[in-house]
């Protein structure tokens, strides 16, 4: 266990370097949740946020309706990353390097995983700093900030391992940027821009069952320091765990595949 650690510990600061010798990824996967924020607030906001029932209407309303999908998609972008990094492993030969060397072979996947977390958390703060920036405020209190930061993480958790296996079953690295795209996208296909209330009803049935709506409306209610939806944190906790185990199991079966080629 000590040696699994320590290993972890070491691809962990492998890709945190990688990070830092290379923030132009970090960046573009940082600018598109950024300008979907300005451009829905500022463009949309006035319309969007005046057919917000119950709230005021207006720009600033909107702003606090649609800030949880915008954190959202951070999170996806981020753990977009993770699949061109895990893909780039594969197809560049270090993996072949690894194989030869006394090192935990679970060590090179947690070191994805954990620094694709702290690189979303990164892009989380900066989505909320942009947001405070612009006008969003809340009344959430100390508690419901760990609630936001644990429903986060543990979101976060999930997708990682996703991608880790979207990376991994992939044979190239411009694959492995497009196949995770489809998560972005789920936050417009849920409540994240507009209620599910005002969508077809096709539509609204899947946009209420999806597994970004549980996690999107127990984040707005925390942040707006209201009482949360049981069946909502439920919906969200039990859609990250399965997400979770699902590609925790998937990309340990690819791996392990690879890795005894």
């Amino acid at each position: 266990m000590t040696h699994a650690l320590r290993d972890s510990s070491t691809m962990l600061r492998r890709n945190l370097k990688h990070m830092l010798r290379y923030p132009s990824m970090t960046l573009m996967l940082l600018l598109m949740p950024v300008v979907f924020l300005l451009l829905f607030v500022y463009v949309f906001g006035g319309t969007l946020g005046a057919g917000l029932g119950g709230t005021g209407g207006g720009r600033t309303a909107y702003l606090e309706y649609v800030t949880p999908g915008i954190i959202l998609m951070a999170v996806c972008g981020a753990v977009q990353g993770t699949s061109i990094s895990v893909a780039m492993d594969m197809t560049q030969g270090i993996i072949a390097r690894f194989r030869t060397m006394a090192i935990s072979r679970g060590s090179v996947l947690t070191g994805h995983v954990l620094g694709s977390i702290i690189q979303a958390m990164l892009c989380v703060v900066v989505i909320l700093g942009i947001a405070f920036a612009i006008g969003f405020r809340t009344e959430a209190n100390f508690l419901q900030w760990l609630g936001v930061a644990g429903m986060l993480l543990l979101l976060a958790f999930a997708l990682t391992w996703l991608t880790v296996a979207l990376g991994l079953v992939t044979k190239s690295v411009e694959t492995a940027s497009n196949l995770p795209m489809p998560l972005i996208l789920l936050p417009f296909l849920g409540s994240g821009f507009v209620p599910t209330d005002s969508m077809p009803t096709a539509l609204r049935w899947f946009a209420e069952y999806q597994p970004f709506t549980p996690v999107m409306e127990t984040l707005r209610a925390l942040l707006h320091g209201t009482t949360t939806s049981t069946t909502n944190v439920a919906l969200g906790i039990g859609w990250c765990v399965a997400i979770s185990l699902g590609g925790y199991f998937w990309a340990r079966k690819l791996f392990e595949r690879n890795i005894v080629r």
